[in-house]
């Protein structure tokens, strides 16, 4: 586990509020929640984006917030309507909630939260709108228990992704980022349409787009430690399908 940075004040002090998505989590959650609270940024807030998970996710995150009032909130959705639509929905509550900047980020662990702090630094020392926490990049790392399959699709997908869209990002399906709220508010969340891990991606083709300068820092990715990948056949079909559909979509957004 790494250190994490000490940020100078009044970095350190920034409104971050930090979106989970959760679904069938509840083994995960707290342990989480544990190290997010213990970062050296006490501006940082949590908001977990509960899909009425059936092994009692949401009754955890509830405990959790009743336990930390002024840093965690829950938002209870009625169903499991995947990963882009629990982003989407977090998001815009921590925008509307006044958060200076937005990080997105998995519940099974498998995203350091301790890089948070080094993300933030990176963001506010440049003009970047999003810094993203990147496999692919020198320094990254991949989780040896990580399997071969899931490597290869991974690999697979920001090849397909960067020769149809041309995004120069190395790690174009990465799901761990700090983007500032303004940025958030130019792309508009609700032009973005893609659920699943295609949510990854057409959030960096519009942030592309429309002019923002996209920063990768290398991080080590972890394998999940408790439950199972929410990865379905639905969701690699619509991956393979929303290059061609951004292209056409968002023909005339520029910057």
């Amino acid at each position: 586990m790494i250190e994490p940075v000490q940020l100078p004040s009044p970095w350190r002090d920034a409104h971050l509020t930090v979106v989970v998505p959760t679904y069938n989590e509840a083994g995960n959650l707290p342990a989480l929640v544990e190290r997010l609270l213990a970062l050296p940024l006490p501006g940082l807030r949590i908001l977990v984006a509960d899909d009425n998970s059936p092994d009692g996710t949401g009754d955890v995150a509830d405990k959790l917030a009743i336990e930390h009032p002024e840093r965690i909130e829950v938002m209870h959705r009625a169903g499991k309507e995947g990963l882009g639509r629990a982003y989407v929905d977090g998001m815009t509550r921590a925008l509307e909630g006044g958060a200076e900047f937005v990080a997105q980020m998995d519940a099974d662990l498998s995203h350091p939260p301790e890089a948070l702090p080094g993300m933030l630094g990176a963001l506010l020392s440049t003009q970047a709108g999003v810094v993203i926490g990147s496999r692919y990049v020198p320094g990254g790392e991949l989780d040896e228990n990580w399997p071969l399959y899931r490597r290869a699709l991974s690999g697979w997908a920001n090849l397909y992704v960067h020769t149809l869209l041309r995004v120069r990002i190395r790690d174009l399906t990465a799901g761990f980022k700090i983007w500032r709220a303004d940025a958030l508010k130019d792309i508009g969340l609700h032009r973005v349409q893609s659920n699943g891990y295609s949510f990854q991606v057409e959030m960096h083709y519009l942030a592309t787009k429309l002019g923002h300068t996209i920063l990768e820092v290398p991080i080590r990715f972890e394998e999940r430690r408790d439950g199972v990948s929410k990865m379905t056949t639905a969701t690699k079909v619509e991956s393979a399908l929303m290059p061609f559909r951004l292209r056409s979509k968002h023909r005339n957004i520029t910057g």
